[in-house]
């Protein structure tokens, strides 16, 4: 379980892909802090198992193997070496919850339509898939590559969403351009109400 909050980004560092699988290597510093084997970290909103550890001077390198079908059905697919992305590690069952729940269990793909600097902040429109899109509420919460944010509104088309300049500055969303693809992970809540109105 994570909450969203990124606290920090890291670098891709190689991409090795064999029959079946495909293994992630990135550099990390605060991430690294006391890794062990086995332990979940959320990369662009997915969560994924630490299962090498190489230290370095100034933090780590984390490899991570991924399923052919994750590779696919996330924005994983578009990554390159030298691109950042957005780590978290789980959550703390003693820490603060300052953003939502997030499982790291990406629903789908969204593309970016609109993401230009508006004032201090920056204004982000996004087309979700039809099935996201029904969990998505004005004012509700959505993670996008693993960012806890908040919806603005809700079109017809799209979804538009507002990005604080720290927010910019601090994640991968700095990278992101129009026709880029960012990893979505719906509320839990509002699936887990939807499910429950839908079964009766």
């Amino acid at each position: 379980m994570f909450t969203g909050i990124v606290e920090e980004t890291g670098t891709i560092v190689k991409i090795t892909t064999s029959e079946n699988s495909l293994r992630l290597e990135l550099r990390a510093r605060v991430t690294a802090e006391n890794a062990r084997l086995g332990d979940s970290v959320a990369v662009n909103g997915c969560c994924l198992t630490v299962v090498a550890i190489q230290t370095e001077d100034r933090g780590a390198l984390l490899s991570f193997d991924l399923l052919q079908e994750t590779w696919v059905r996330t924005s994983f697919s578009e990554l390159k070496i030298g691109a950042i992305v957005n780590l978290e590690r789980a959550l703390r069952a003693d820490g603060r919850l300052h953003g939502h729940f997030v499982t790291g269990h990406i629903d789908g793909i969204a593309e970016v339509l609109v993401f230009e600097k508006r004032g201090t902040d920056w204004l982000l429109e996004i087309a979700p898939l039809e099935e996201i899109k029904r969990y998505l509420v004005s004012k509700g919460t959505i993670a996008i590559d693993g960012i806890s944010l908040t919806i603005a509104e809700v079109l017809d088309d799209r979804v538009r969403i507002w990005i604080i300049p720290h927010t910019h500055a601090v994640t991968a969303l700095r990278e992101r351009n129009v026709g880029s693809h960012v990893n979505i992970e719906a509320d839990l809540l509002a699936k887990y109400v939807a499910q429950l109105i839908g079964s009766r």
